[in-house]
């Protein structure tokens, strides 16, 4: 089976509504289930799977995702590029709520969490370059089909990688500023560094939710679900058109 495209959906994308003739499937990886089903038809006349990173009822936090086997079912399905729609608070200006980005960098606070596929005794020991944590190809070709279909992401950025589930303080969205930080994400990593180890192509879409806390204009701002919520659907009708035009090529 030839995958073009899989689509990892982050917080508040649990679906991928113009998928059509879906055939679903639940596959079983060396490292356990995914997150739910993998989901896999046409979409723009190419064949793409999509799944939801937190479960489709999102019953999963951050730090309990099987990023291994996720990355895995996809690859075993036949994927070999993967674009992964995060849901991400602005820190730096130029990353408002409801604003994509496709970052060039990361940086990784998470902890506790399987981040290689090494961790088997007897596995192979990798040691893959990640001083570019997404891929250039496909980075450039998502923010080229934006452009074609008149859809604004900003390009670049850093994405900072949290543990979550809660939120983070106020000191501690200051020191991911000071560190270079633009975004802040609890989902971010292992996920990226493990697409490296299984040779993916793999690609960043961040979905501006919300201010990360006192980073916006009004500090004392308190951040709700339903804004959170609401921010991602405005966000999200750029989305099918770009990959429309990304799949297009």
């Amino acid at each position: 089976m030839t995958i073009d495209l899989a689509v990892i959906g982050g917080t508040g994308v649990y679906a991928l509504g113009e998928l059509a003739d879906v055939e679903t499937h639940q596959p079983v990886t060396p490292y356990g289930a995914p997150s739910g089903p993998v989901r896999v038809g046409q979409y723009a006349g190419r064949r793409v799977a999509f799944l939801a990173r937190h479960g489709e009822g999102h019953s999963l936090p951050p730090h309990r995702i099987n990023y291994r086997a996720n990355l895995a079912a996809l690859k075993a399905l036949g994927a070999q590029r993967v674009l992964a729609l995060n849901t991400v608070g602005g820190i730096t200006e130029g990353y408002g709520p409801r604003v994509l980005a496709c970052p060039d960098q990361l940086i990784d606070y998470t902890w506790g969490r399987i981040s290689t596929f090494c961790e088997e005794p007897g596995s192979e020991v990798l040691h893959v370059d990640f001083g570019d944590p997404y891929t250039l190809a496909l980075r450039q070709a998502v923010l080229r089909a934006a452009a074609r279909a008149g859809v604004s992401v900003v390009d670049g950025g850093c994405y900072g990688a949290t543990q979550g589930p809660r939120l983070e303080t106020r000191a501690e969205v200051a020191r991911m500023r000071r560190d270079g930080c633009d975004l802040v994400g609890m989902t971010g990593m292992p996920e990226a560094g493990l697409a490296r180890e299984l040779g993916l192509d793999y690609a960043c879409l961040a979905i501006v939710a919300n201010w990360a806390a006192g980073a916006g204009p009004d500090v004392d701002e308190v951040i709700t679900l339903q804004d959170v919520l609401d921010n991602v659907a405005a966000a999200m009708a750029g989305v099918p058109p770009l990959l429309r035009s990304l799949l297009a090529k």
